[in-house]
């Protein structure tokens, strides 16, 4: 699947989502690479083709009252385009997962567990 077609489906799916919590969304950045770098790996224990996504930031609920009153640079959300490819075998498939891991990084952002984002994802399949 090309980049611009894997990050078409990553922003229909954003745009697909209620807006209520859409509009909650708020100084993000929501990028796409083939793999994780060594940082997000070591920070997350995992191995180069492991990890799908991963949140970077404060959680919503964990921002205190002098939150955004210095400068901030954005949150992050990355999907880790190849690893995502190589769990799966249609482009349907893909579609998908590129959704699943997106509002799985989102619930991180909203201040879900991984138990939380979890349990949320089986509601939504």
């Amino acid at each position: 699947m090309t980049r611009e077609r894997f990050e078409e489906i990553a922003q229909h799916a954003f745009d697909s989502l209620p807006e209520k919590f859409r509009h909650r969304v708020e100084n993000v950045q929501i990028v796409v690479e083939d793999f994780p770098s060594s940082d997000a790996r070591a920070r997350t224990r995992s191995d180069k083709r492991g990890l799908l996504g991963l949140y970077q930031g404060v959680p919503l609920p964990h921002r205190g009252t002098s939150y955004g009153m210095y400068p901030v640079g954005p949150d992050k959300i990355t999907l880790y385009q190849a690893n995502i490819e190589s769990v799966c075998t249609t482009e349907e498939e893909m579609e998908r997962r590129i959704v699943e891991v997106l509002f799985h990084e989102l619930g991180h952002y909203f201040g879900m567990s991984e138990r939380e984002v979890r349990e949320a994802l089986k509601d939504f399949e």
